[in-house]
């Protein structure tokens, strides 16, 4: 291959500091060479059907949701469009076909991480997989070459950049293909999480191979976003699948920010000790500050972002995937390849800029079904910032009136007295009933009419702009409406205002909430470099009293009670002791093996699996075949080592 791409592991283009193009991102360590076979001998799947394929390779009984008919679809060679959430089976709607269809599936992936994390997982399960991309030596790629164009790759991944150059293009004309799969498919709206201009390139696919059948796949889509989707990779025609969105084993959580990181320690000691889990941070130095404050306090912590060495990131990364019990403290660089299934917590110290982000963020938790927690504190801080990036972006009004509108849906999200499933889900056109596992629905908060107190400090800033011509940011206002004496309070002669002193029913942290709510229901405004407050046209509605102001007031939340550090993992809480135990030793076993292969111990089994096969014991080969989870492939390389650990007993 003589020409060269990038791949260009875009997660969003972050706020503040962090962006950097690495093309080095998810490079393992240790990893099993491309362009290899796998470890072992292919299943011959000659004349196999879905069902058939999906027990012998995957080691499944069943299919879920419409997994089914979307993969019978793309088998018929129809075109489809996927919307499922993070944890849904999306991958085995395209590998499926791709192991019936003859030929090989090629898979379209943003990211290095998720090409090599998914290749690794096939082999694993004697899938025929590779991918091609700029880790490689011209050796390897030409090895690779090779194998697809003699028909001995089951399924091939690409980069969209990849697929853009006449070389590659050419290269698949020589070759027979069964399928494109269009991951991530979010990546080329322009209005959605992630736009990756690369990704518009993708419509040439029926054009030049009009005969193959396409498939796109994406967690994280609006209405808005879905439609987008088709129009631009023409797949209006294609049969479009929307599951539910929701994610019933994520427990939604957003506390009112006061002492971040304390608050984040006080969470993992009490809910997650021991669990691996992220963390996401609005910078780079936050992101440093935070990693070192949780290793200081003895959580297993390691920090990543773009501004780190690039060995250092991939380290880091295969740190996380390999090792249980760690947190990754990151920003949004860091996520979108990562197909860790026992990540029990994703927590956030900066609101996010939409609910699309959040959603993909948090939906990262989970992804094996248990019981997993999104946990987000949010302060005034963080609307007042994130109000000013807006102002000062680049982009045409419609640009930014597209932000806004995403920045308030987050806000609403955090403002809400309704269950937060039933808001999250709205927002995407699915209706829901209150979930009973979200903090509103547990610990439900209680609404007051803030309307005078809302009067009260517009008054104040009105007074302040027209009295002392200035404009100040919350603080100042807080410290009049309280009556407080500062220098800054005696310079300003503003104890003569008529609000001075008018606010002292409140105490200070509920000024802050009421600025707060004002920001996010749009009744005040932020401007300038120094966040000074500013009215509205809604202002004006309250201070003529043609508006009510609805607020929230913060329940008391109980605090959970803490694990010990010898407790047993939530992956387990069903099990007897008996079975705890040799569940323990099952995943000492694979925490071994896997090590050994060097690749992430999920690949191995998953904790789903170990379970099962805890609780059932089985004595043979036979009986062991039957454990959900358990294919062909992992049987033949495993299997005599599963009993010998369950002999042992």
């Amino acid at each position: 291959m003589d020409e060269e791409w990038r791949d260009w592991p875009v997660d969003d283009e972050p706020p503040v500091d962090d962006w950097a193009e690495h093309e080095d991102l998810g490079s393992w360590e240790d990893a099993t060479p491309v362009g290899t076979p796998a470890p072992v001998d292919a299943p011959d799947l000659t004349g196999a059907g879905p069902a058939e394929v999906l027990r012998r390779i995957f080691g499944y009984d069943s299919f879920r949701g419409e997994q089914q008919e979307i993969i019978e679809t793309v088998v018929g060679g129809g075109d489809a469009l996927v919307l499922m959430p993070t944890g849904g089976g999306k991958s085995l709607c395209y590998q499926i076909p791709a192991l019936v269809r003859p030929g090989t599936g090629v898979v379209i992936s943003p990211l290095i991480a998720l090409m090599q994390n998914q290749v690794d997982a096939l082999r694993a399960l004697g899938v025929r997989a590779d991918f091609l991309n700029s880790t490689l030596t011209l050796d390897q790629r030409r090895l690779v070459e090779q194998e697809f164009v003699a028909g001995r790759l089951d399924m091939l991944y690409l980069a969209p950049e990849a697929l853009g150059t006449a070389s590659v293009q050419q290269l698949l004309d020589r070759g027979k293909i069964s399928l494109f799969a269009i991951d991530e498919a979010h990546c080329v709206s322009q209005w959605g999480h992630d736009f990756r201009p690369d990704y518009l390139q993708l419509s040439m696919l029926h054009e030049r191979w009009p005969d193959v059948p396409r498939i796109a796949l994406t967690a994280t889509a609006t209405t808005a976003t879905h439609a987008e989707i088709a129009t631009r990779l023409k797949l209006d025609d294609a049969k479009h699948f929307v599951a539910s969105f929701d994610r019933p084993n994520i427990q939604y959580r957003i506390v009112p920010k006061d002492g971040a990181q304390t608050q984040l320690l006080a969470f993992l000691q009490a809910e997650h000790a021991g669990d691996s889990g992220i963390v996401y941070c609005l910078s780079r130095a936050s992101v440093e500050k935070t990693a070192e404050f949780l290793s200081g306090k003895g959580v297993s912590a390691l920090p990543y972002h773009a501004g780190l060495p690039a060995d250092v990131r991939a380290r880091n990364q295969s740190r996380f995937l390999r090792e249980e019990g760690l947190v990754m403290v990151a920003t949004i660089a860091f996520g979108m390849g990562i197909d860790k299934p026992d990540v029990r917590f994703v927590a956030h110290l900066d609101l996010p800029k939409s609910v699309e982000g959040y959603y993909q963020e948090t939906g990262r938790a989970g992804r094996d079904g248990l019981p997993s927690t999104a946990w987000l504190a949010y302060g005034l801080q963080d609307v007042v910032q994130q109000r000013r990036m807006i102002e000062q972006s680049e982009g045409d009004l419609a640009h930014k009136r597209s932000l806004s509108a995403h920045l308030d849906a987050m806000l609403a999200l955090c403002e809400t007295v309704e269950c937060r499933r039933v808001q999250l889900l709205n927002y995407f056109g699915e209706e829901a009933k209150p979930c009973g596992n979200c903090d509103t629905c547990l610990t439900p908060p209680e609404q007051w009419d803030g309307t005078v107190p809302a009067q009260k400090l517009l008054s104040t800033i009105m007074r302040l702009q027209r009295e002392r011509n200035r404009k100040y940011g919350a603080g100042r206002s807080i410290d009049i409406l309280l009556g407080r004496e500062t220098d800054e309070t005696r310079r300003g002669r503003h104890h003569e205002l008529s609000t001075w002193g008018i606010g002292a029913d409140l105490s200070e942290a509920q000024w802050r909430s009421v600025v707060r709510q004002l920001l996010a229901q749009g009744l005040l405004a932020v401007e300038g470099d120094y966040n000074v407050l500013a009215l509205t046209d809604g202002s004006r509605e309250v201070l003529n009293r043609r508006r009510t102001v609805m607020m929230r007031t913060e329940p008391k939340r109980k605090a959970k009670p803490a694990r010990s550090s010898g407790a047993t993992p939530k992956a387990a809480v069903d099990l007897g002791p008996a079975d705890a135990a040799l569940f323990e030793k099952l995943r000492a076993w694979r925490g071994a093996e896997a090590k050994e292969q060097g690749m992430p111990a999920y690949i191995v089994f998953n904790d789903a699996t170990l379970r099962a096969i805890a609780a059932r014991k089985p004595t043979s080969l036979t009986e062991l075949a039957t454990v959900s989870g358990v294919g062909e492939a992992k049987l033949a390389r495993y299997g005599e080592a599963v009993l010998a650990v369950l002999g042992a007993e």
